[in-house]
């Protein structure tokens, strides 16, 4: 499930060092966010883990994962195209 594709990919810059990461799947997200993300908390990239969580568990559709993620980008300052 949380490898289905989104609509449009969504670059960010993240790791170390920071580089051009291309995401296209809910699974893809949620392993920047744990693995790669500059910031460890705010309110934006906790709740795009639980959407990503509800995504896999059927609950919401892969498209509800990718906004939360742009939108957890946006608040960290790594979100390059969406």
């Amino acid at each position: 499930m949380m490898n289905n594709p989104w609509s449009k990919p969504v670059v960010v810059l993240i790791g170390e060092p920071p580089v051009e990461t291309t995401v296209e799947t809910t699974q893809a997200a949620a392993w920047a966010m744990i693995e790669d993300w500059p910031v460890e908390d705010g309110p934006l990239i906790d709740r795009a883990l639980i959407v990503c969580a509800e995504v896999d568990g059927g609950k919401r559709k892969p498209e509800d994962a990718r906004a939360a993620f742009v939108a957890a980008a946006e608040e960290a300052g790594v979100l390059v195209s969406a």
